[in-house]
């Protein structure tokens, strides 16, 4: 049922963290996976190490902020392989020090997240669902956040752009499900990606924890099963899911944290 041979992927931002690890499960599981990043020797060598796994994998380079880059992303994998079967939009921007609550945060930096995570997701759909279509089908992974459904004292245009994704996520799939299109989405919550475990402080992240009934971080590999299952055949069913991956982060009362010992400080991060 996770069989993927056959079958054409796009993993944008594949080169590290969540999307490195999106982009070696579905070679992994049989399918023909597009590395879309900006670094051409960065996805020059996820496809070198992907193939000397046995997995098939090709890079194209793409800058999530050149409207352009989309057309010739889809087409140009689509084109190539004739057919266009799973689309992971993983790129996400952030700026932790100008995006901050609704009157010390900055404006500009506001709406460029804004625009960028919105933008990321709506053009490769856009320019992604006639190829699904044409296939008769296939499958788009949104990767979200825990955020989005949580208030946050900071980081205002990231989560809000998250929710946005939420429903453009869930619209896609009413939208298209008739062509046999599914849409889901997938919410990480505190992953251990090297880039987090570099920003984020060992405080922050102790606090954190508190939080997370699992007591750890979450790995990237943690998200890429989730992204695996919505992939193939398993999830055949599913759609217009908001899935979380955040070790039940938010689910008890605002009084859990005082009630449970400390959690344990995280999970090493995973590579391909």
């Amino acid at each position: 049922m996770t069989d993927l041979s056959g079958r054409v992927a796009i993993v944008t931002a594949g080169t590290k963290g969540i999307g490195l690890a999106c982009a070696g499960i579905l070679a992994e599981h049989g399918a023909l996976v597009y590395v879309a990043a900006r670094n051409e020797q960065e996805g020059e060598n996820v496809v070198e190490t992907i193939t000397a796994r046995g997995g098939r994998a090709r890079f194209l380079r793409f800058d999530a902020e050149k409207k352009e880059d989309y057309e010739k992303l889809i087409n140009q994998s689509a084109a190539r392989e004739g057919r266009l079967d799973i689309l992971v939009n993983n790129y996400g921007s952030t700026d932790a020090a100008r995006d901050k609550n609704l009157l010390d945060g900055d404006c500009e930096t506001f709406f460029r997240i804004l625009r960028a995570n919105v933008q990321s997701v709506y053009l490769s759909c856009r320019r992604a669902v006639p190829f699904m279509r044409a296939a008769g089908g296939g499958s788009i992974v949104n990767i979200s956040s825990i955020g989005s459904l949580v208030p946050d004292m900071s980081r205002l245009a990231y989560t809000l752009s998250k929710a946005a994704v939420n429903t453009l996520t869930r619209n896609i799939a009413l939208q298209y499900a008739r062509d046999n299109i599914r849409c889901n989405a997938v919410l990480p919550g505190l992953i251990a990606t090297d880039a987090a475990m570099r920003s984020l402080s060992e405080d922050f992240r102790a606090s954190f924890l508190r939080h997370v009934p699992l007591g750890r971080m979450g790995t990237s590999w943690d998200v890429a099963n989730a992204v695996l299952y919505f992939a193939c055949d398993m999830s055949s069913y599913v759609t217009g899911t908001l899935h979380e991956v955040a070790g039940g982060y938010a689910l008890g009362t605002p009084q859990y944290a005082d009630e449970v010992s400390p959690a344990c400080d995280g999970a090493p991060e995973e590579t391909l």
